[in-house]
């Protein structure tokens, strides 16, 4: 038997190729959109992928499958469970089996068996793995997809926070202990192939260990200690991570059926001339660093630095509007690949040069940056007004006492309700999420500070925070006083 690992660290996604050595067939197992790597590896190790098999219709990436289904003729294995509105539409047009618990397919000699596995998903489901062609009886390993990760298990409250079904939460936390409690029947030596690791917003406390055994989080995983099942309930519902709001669109798009890319070509170049043509009709992104966004950008622009395109484009880029990049030639291939992850591909209609751009003198706009101790004392004085655009989570540890919490991944819905007639400083953890943020809130007609080094060099410099158990006030009075928030 042979087994390959695939990781996207900016997707924290984790795929794998099973194939069957004696018949050279192979099986790519919860694939992602970047189908080469697959095709690659398995003309690499002389094997021929004849099948895909999913877990469930995923939330935070485009699946790979219907790619696959549609430029190699592989056969689609897929759940058959939960309820119709669950149930993938495009699998019809291609040669699929869905699939229910206890169901057992065959790549070559080695025989996947279905566990149904609902609560992160209604849909979900397991494969458990023997490799038949080596002569093994029982399972050595299991595919958990998005059903238990090392060191957490998927959070069921993705549809209801991103989809917006409403009691889809609380339903999908009590499948999920007794998809827990069928789990921990099974036999300790089995290997654990999850589909995330660490960085996943599908999860709480994600390890960053690949791989796991069924016997090691039975012993170890948090969410594997409940025995009482509203304990447990309580416990899953609370403290996870901010949904993506793209997530909701990810799961259409891989219940409808993705776009197929096959060998379409880059988006073109334009002349920067074109760029006060689309303007008002389009999203601008540039995908330059914020220091050098910072110092000279085409006004009305978001800036979102390619390194963090993936994590952030999904909860920023308008999906329902056309895009153009500002970037450079070198750059554009990667930026597509990781906008094409996350479904953003239709609405990307072209590029410009950001060298040719700067020439023709259209970056005519920039903000400050400033370090802690030159911006303290007029935060003190409520001569600005700062913004905290971090994570509930690290809002809640520690926070300067004089911010308003404004979460970046939420905040263009809020654009609107910021009124303030100060400057406004924004700051994150170390600056980078708030560069973002000074990109929205000054292409939306505010004057922007950007706070140098976030909250690590405001704690660095021995200046005083305070936490939520404290002050669970968000606005200071005087800032209150200084900036209106409509309601």
């Amino acid at each position: 038997m042979l087994l390959k690992y695939f990781y996207d660290p900016k997707l924290a996604h984790a795929s794998y190729l099973v194939g069957c050595q004696k018949t050279k067939e192979a099986v790519v197992v919860d694939p992602g959109r970047d189908i080469d790597q697959y095709l690659e590896t398995a003309k690499r190790e002389g094997v021929k992928l004849t099948a895909v098999a999913e877990t469930h219709i995923h939330a935070d990436y485009v699946s790979g499958a219907r790619e696959l289904a549609d430029r190699v003729g592989a056969k689609l294995y897929v759940s058959d469970e939960g309820p119709a509105e669950w149930k993938y539409k495009y699998a019809a047009q291609y040669e699929s089996q869905l699939l229910k618990d206890g169901d057992t397919f065959l790549i070559g000699n080695i025989q996947f068996q279905v566990m149904h596995t609902p609560g992160h998903t209604p849909e979900s489901i397991s494969f458990l793995l023997t490799d038949q062609g080596g002569g093994a009886t029982e399972p050595m390993g299991i595919f958990t997809g998005d059903f238990v990760f090392v060191g957490s298990i998927g959070r069921p409250d993705l549809l209801e926070e991103a989809a917006g079904i409403k009691g889809s939460a609380e339903a999908g936390a009590h499948q999920l202990f007794h998809s827990a409690e069928r789990f921990k029947q099974l036999p300790d030596y089995l290997q654990l192939w999850p589909a995330h690791g660490a960085g996943s917003a599908c999860g709480k406390g994600l390890g960053a260990i690949p791989s796991s055994t069924v016997g090691y989080e039975k012993r170890f995983n948090p969410a594997l200690q409940y025995d009482d099942e509203t304990a447990f309930v309580q416990y899953i519902l609370s403290d996870q991570p901010e949904a993506p709001k793209y997530f909701a669109v990810m799961k259409r798009v891989n219940k409808e059926g993705p776009v197929i890319i096959g060998d379409a070509g880059l988006p073109e170049f334009f002349e920067p001339a074109q760029i006060e043509v689309i303007r008002d009709q389009a999203t601008l992104l540039d995908l330059s660093p914020s220091a050098e966004f910072s110092q000279a950008h085409v006004p009305g622009t978001m800036n979102i630095p390619l390194s963090m395109l993936a994590g952030w484009a999904g909860w920023l880029v308008d999906y329902s509007k056309p895009l153009y990049l500002i970037t450079e030639a070198d750059t554009l291939a990667e930026a597509v690949r990781v906008l094409q992850k996350i479904g953003i591909d239709d609405q990307l209609l072209g590029a410009f040069r950001r060298s040719e751009v700067v020439t023709q003198e259209l970056a005519t706009e920039n903000y400050p940056v400033e370090s802690p101790s030159e911006l303290a004392p007029r935060i003190e004085a409520n001569e600005v007004k700062l913004i905290d655009v971090r994570a509930d989570s690290e809002w809640n540890a520690s926070h300067i006492p004089q911010a308003e919490h404004r979460f970046l991944g939420r905040l263009p819905e809020h654009l609107t309700e910021i009124k303030c007639s100060q400057p406004i400083v924004v700051q994150c953890q170390s600056s980078a999420r708030s560069a973002i943020a000074a990109s929205l809130l000054q292409a939306a007609g505010l004057d922007v500070i950007n706070l140098a080094g976030g909250f690590l060099a405001w704690q660095a410099a021995g200046l005083p925070s305070t936490s939520t158990a404290q002050d669970p006030v968000t606005c200071s009075p005087g800032s209150i006083k200084a900036c209106s928030l409509e309601k």
